[in-house]
């Protein structure tokens, strides 16, 4: 086309509209089209911010007609450099939590991860049997999903590294039961972060686990390519939210709960679904639960696409305070899930890898880590689990450990599964609580 004229661009900055005309990798490695391709919807712009740092735009080729459709679509993969673009930021008094409750840590994580593990496999048999119940038609009973709900809080409430750790590291046999449950998980250990009591935690739990039900009412072929959908089938994709609230209306669940379902995908800004409020229209326990499904959204592994690092996750979420999400719920976000949330694997400064256990609020920048390889990369014959901020407290800058780099989910040899691990907390078994 006579005048096109390429121009390299980050691949946070995208917006739907943009001719994307060459990558910065082989088209082979992406599920993308060779010949190039408009970037109809935001899973578009998720899906390259998965894949590649840059890409090349042909200018001409900006249909306006697309763009067009941003106005009505969820945004993602926003970086810094979008908040000068012109994205609208909205900014709200301090958020304040009524009668916050202070949750003090009642027990160790060895201890909690033997009922974390009793506790998922009761979880997804509850979603199992609703999810299949809804796909043949019928009114399930949502009892249990509610009775292991005060359960996950409880564990939570105890020690909110266990239950988190767990849903990281397990496999599932169905991809919308992991992201609910990761979800809830996700969502939960943010609102004890806020103080929120135990009954409104119950409500955020619940409202999570069934946030996902309007998806049972479409096409599966849709939700299988959820992250990859033209601007027609992501009009069709978000119906599910409506469609959730009204299987569940009848049920006779709190108005909390409901508002979950309802409030999950609208945005800080306006920019969401499925009434595009903002704000303070927007319930607290939905924006809580926003946060965590967008996050579940980045990280989460599918078969055809390289999930986000936990840790470019976070630095995301924090370039969207006050755009999409509300700035106050980011910061408890990331300050309960740490910089390096537990399942991130990682390589040590010194060149051992492992998997993220859990991390210290008063220092994140240094996690418990289960090192797996030593520092060339050959397995340990059981794993280890170093204490980051505790090693490094008697030692200088040039001997302390450090996270060097954030590595890709599935990184081979990196199994937690197949590790028996020894720490300060003794020796045990963590693959026989991982493994199915």
């Amino acid at each position: 086309m006579v005048g096109v004229r390429q121009n390299k661009v980050a691949v946070q900055d995208l917006e739907i509209g943009m001719f994307v005309s060459d990558l910065d990798r082989p088209w082979h490695q992406t599920p993308f089209p060779i010949q190039g391709f408009y970037i109809r919807s935001q899973s578009d712009i998720r899906a390259l911010v998965s894949h590649c740092k840059w890409v090349m735009v042909d200018v001409a080729e900006t249909r306006d007609s697309v763009k067009a459709e941003s106005d009505k679509v969820v945004g993602f993969g926003r970086s810094a450099s979008a908040r000068g673009k012109g994205r609208e930021e909205l900014q709200l008094p301090p958020l304040s939590i009524r009668e916050p409750v202070v949750y003090k840590t009642e027990t160790t994580l060895k201890r909690e991860v033997k009922t974390s593990r009793k506790l998922l496999d009761d979880a997804e048999l509850a979603l199992s049997r609703m999810f299949d119940a809804l796909q043949a038609g019928e009114l399930p009973d949502f009892r249990p999903v509610v009775a292991i709900t005060q359960k996950m809080v409880e564990s939570v409430a105890r020690q909110p590294n266990a239950l988190l750790w767990m849903s990281r590291t397990r496999e599932y046999d169905d991809f919308i039961y992991r992201h609910a449950l990761n979800t809830a998980v996700w969502a939960l250990v943010c609102g004890r972060q806020l103080g929120l009591n135990e009954g409104l935690l119950n409500h955020l739990g619940t409202g999570c686990l069934l946030s996902q039900v309007g998806k049972t009412a479409l096409p599966k072929d849709l939700v299988a390519r959820e992250h990859q959908l033209s601007a027609e089938d992501y009009g069709t994709f978000r119906r599910y939210v409506e469609l959730g609230v009204e299987a569940l209306e009848p049920v006779g669940l709190s108005r909390a709960v409901l508002s979950v379902v309802q409030g999950h995908r609208e945005r800080h800004n306006g920019s969401g679904f499925p009434a595009g409020i903002r704000g303070d229209r927007i319930p607290l326990l939905a924006k809580v639960a926003g946060i965590a499904e967008f996050f579940e959204s980045l990280i989460a592994p599918r078969d055809d696409q390289e999930p986000m690092t936990p840790a470019k996750a976070v630095a995301l979420l924090y370039d969207m305070r006050n755009i999409e999400f509300q700035v106050d719920l980011v910061e408890a976000f990331i300050q309960a899930i740490g910089v390096y949330p537990a399942g991130t694997l990682v390589e040590l400064s010194d060149g051992q890898r492992g998997i993220v256990v859990s991390h210290s609020p008063e220092r994140r920048l240094w996690p418990k880590v289960m090192v797996m390889q030593d520092a060339n990369r050959q397995p340990l014959k059981s794993a280890k689990v170093i204490d980051l901020a505790r090693f490094n407290e008697s030692r200088s800058a040039g001997e302390a450990l450090a996270v060097r780099d954030c590595l890709p989910h599935g990184t081979e040899g990196l199994n937690p599964a197949g590790f028996d691990v020894t720490g300060a907390e003794s020796r045990w078994t963590l693959g026989k609580l991982i493994s199915r």
